[in-house]
């Protein structure tokens, strides 16, 4: 491995977030594995980074509810890198909001599976390269939402996983510190949609309007911004969301 590589895992690289944050981390120089169900998804990520930053583009089909999977992503990535430096937990299912007594247990377990289960078995796998490695150490960056401190209504599954995304922030974050890992937490407010108009969504007074969004860019230049942060600084948590969207007094 040359000392100057530095390698990434992006998990729900194939769309949104995630494909936005890891051609950002392209552009600034990362070895990128990205990592979602839907191999042909991937190779579109891949296919749009510059073509100077392509062949740091590693499609890796995975689906990070499967511990066998995890590990061998994880696996992959040491063998051929000998290290790992940077995880980005993104991936995410979602369902329609909901009322809490007709949400489904098929639902609720899906959407539990994929965030809250996703990101402990990455972030478990993660630390095990990450203790050995020399030298050893990392970083972790969790994607929460406003959610992970105030809910939306009929949202009982969305916000119960990223409670639990919160919580093993604070918890890696603190059983990072004796092996040089360092973890945060990005929470995200309203991505302005690709390929539609931002849809009216239920609020806490029972009305439904639609709120305003930001440009993915702000979202991308502060994922970069923790990503490069030297080892032993770490933002533990922030909150990017446009100024005026209903986020203080939600709830």
């Amino acid at each position: 491995m040359r000392a100057d590589v530095r390698t990434a895992v992006v998990t729900g690289a194939g769309i949104g977030i995630g494909r936005a944050c890891s051609l950002g981390l392209l552009a600034d120089g990362w070895t990128v594995f990205l990592v979602g169900r839907r191999k042909d998804r991937l190779e579109e990520t891949a296919a749009l980074a510059p073509a100077a930053d392509r062949g740091r583009a590693l499609p890796f089909p995975a689906d990070i509810t499967d511990p066998a999977a995890v590990d061998g992503l994880f696996g992959a990535v040491e063998d051929r890198f000998g290290r790992l430096d940077l995880l980005f937990n993104n991936a995410a299912d979602t369902m329609p909001y909901t009322p809490t007594e007709d949400v489904a247990v098929e639902d609720w377990h899906r959407v539990m599976g994929s965030i809250a289960t996703g990101t402990f078995l990455c972030s478990r796998a993660a630390f095990r390269v990450m203790k050995r490695q020399t030298p050893r150490g990392g970083r972790i960056i969790n994607n929460g939402a406003p959610s992970a401190q105030v809910p939306r209504p009929d949202s009982v599954a969305f916000t119960a996983a990223k409670h639990a995304v919160a919580g093993l922030t604070r918890s890696l974050s603190l059983d990072g510190r004796r092996h040089d890992i360092s973890c945060g937490q990005i929470d995200i407010g309203n991505v302005t949609p690709d390929d539609r108009p931002q849809p009216a969504v239920l609020q806490a007074d029972g009305s439904r309007r639609a709120e305003p969004t930001m440009d993915v860019r702000h979202v991308v230049d502060t994922v970069r911004a923790m990503a490069g942060l030297p080892a032993g600084v770490n933002i533990q948590s922030v909150l990017v969301m446009p100024s005026a969207m209903p986020y203080v007094g939600r709830g």
